[in-house]
């Protein structure tokens, strides 16, 4: 690493722009009208599989009961089943439901598509493109390292 770049400095800029960056492509607004707190357990459930209510309470750090709100608002409008675990009959698992899919999906394609009118307004030259293009992979291995 070039001496003159310092790593803390280089964590608080990264932290600064991507939060903006994040904190700005959450505030697009899809159909379907999730919440914060129902967009993410429906992502965690995406992602995860299907798991138990409290185990995602304890992935968010909320309280069972919020969590228990946020998933009866999912499971009315059809986003979320509960079933029997497979292995354990007595616990309840949720699972995503396909519309819950497609939600995501939609709300994904929003964001990609308000940073795709943000890349290509005439504010980037294609050099800088060709920077943030080559940024991406970076900026994901950094999370993973987190």
């Amino acid at each position: 690493m070039n001496d003159a770049l310092d790593p803390a400095a280089v964590a608080a800029s990264l932290l600064t722009g991507v939060g903006a960056l994040v904190r700005r492509a959450r505030q697009v607004p899809t159909g379907g009208g999730l919440t914060m707190p129902e967009r993410t357990a429906l992502s965690l459930l995406n992602r995860a599989g299907p798991t138990t209510s409290s185990a995602l309470a304890r992935q968010v750090q909320i309280t069972a009961q919020a969590m228990g709100a946020t998933l009866a608002g999912l499971r009315e409008r059809g986003l979320v089943d509960r079933g029997r675990d497979p292995d354990d009959g007595r616990r309840v698992v949720l699972t995503v439901t396909e519309a819950g899919r497609r939600a995501l999906e939609d709300k994904r394609n929003a964001r990609t598509e308000q940073i795709t009118r943000a890349l290509t307004s005439g504010a980037f030259t294609p050099a800088e493109l060709e920077q943030l293009a080559a940024a991406a992979p970076l900026l994901d291995r950094l999370a993973q390292a987190v």
